[in-house]
């Protein structure tokens, strides 16, 4: 028996996110299709963030255990003449049986993708926040250096979310526009159920100049989710990648399986 590690990349336009869900198609539930039909084995996968339904990837992280003979870096190959186009294994390799995607110090990377013009572009529809009225992405930027560092972001978590600590740390976020393309990219230690989306629509109100930078000091301290800004939506979220043993990754909102050496079958 072995454990596989994919990267895997996928455009979650048609998904119901990453973790099984009665309601629709999932990336998980396709992952486990493809790869028991190549293994012959009932495969479960551990997926390292559960993305939400709209939500991109570039690099999420996911394990499988097996007793196939496939060399561990074929699976790439294998899986890729099986899944459906907007689903890319971008590398498999062989990890310790004991690794486990959500129980490793990490660090992850997000980006929210806004288009700020008058009118949507259709081409970007998926892919991209259409905000219409002008934004300060000076401002934003500003706003965003309160939320680097250690902090309780009880006021940037859903509040249908019933975990316990909600301390996290931002190493980076900035704020970045070229022409009318505005990129909001945060790096951190792990991040609560809707976390990033919620920061991006603060910012966004920011932005805008619903909010002045300092108040995104306020809303931090305050604790409350009712303070911060709507959540953005999902089409402009891209998980870029997971970059391990940098950081502590705990992000909460995962279920924690009862045995964390076994796949459980199975957002953000």
């Amino acid at each position: 028996m072995k454990r596989i590690k994919l990267t895997v990349s996928y455009d979650g336009t048609k998904y119901c996110g990453w973790q099984i869900q009665p309601n629709g198609i999932t990336i998980e539930e396709v992952l486990n299709k493809k790869i028991s039909r190549i293994t012959g084995e009932d495969i479960k996968v551990i997926g390292a963030s559960r993305t939400d339904s709209g939500v991109h990837a570039l690099g999420n992280v996911a394990v499988f255990d097996t007793g196939s003979t496939i060399p561990p870096e074929r699976f790439l190959y294998a899986l890729n003449q099986k899944l459906p186009e907007d689903i890319v294994i971008v590398k498999s390799e062989e990890v310790p049986l004991t690794w486990h995607p959500r129980y490793q110090d990490c660090t992850k990377t997000y980006e929210y993708h806004i288009l700020n013009t008058p009118f949507p572009n259709p081409l970007k529809r998926f892919t991209n926040s259409h905000v219409s009225f002008p934004l300060d992405e000076t401002k934003m930027q500003k706003a965003a250096e309160y939320l680097k560092g250690t902090h309780d972001f009880a006021s940037f978590c859903n509040i249908r979310t019933n975990v316990e600590e909600t301390v996290r740390t931002i190493y980076t976020l900035d704020v970045n526009r070229q022409n009318d393309q505005i990129t909001i990219r945060i790096s951190g230690n792990g991040f609560l159920y809707n976390m990033v989306r919620i920061i991006a629509g603060t910012l966004i109100r920011v932005g805008r100049g619903f909010y002045t930078p300092e108040k995104v000091k306020e809303i931090l301290e305050a604790k409350e989710r009712t303070e911060a800004g709507v959540t953005a939506p999902p089409e402009g979220l891209v998980l870029v990648g997971i970059e391990y043993d940098k950081g502590t990754c705990t992000d909460s909102s995962v279920h924690v399986p009862e045995d964390s050496k076994t796949p459980e079958s199975g957002v953000k």
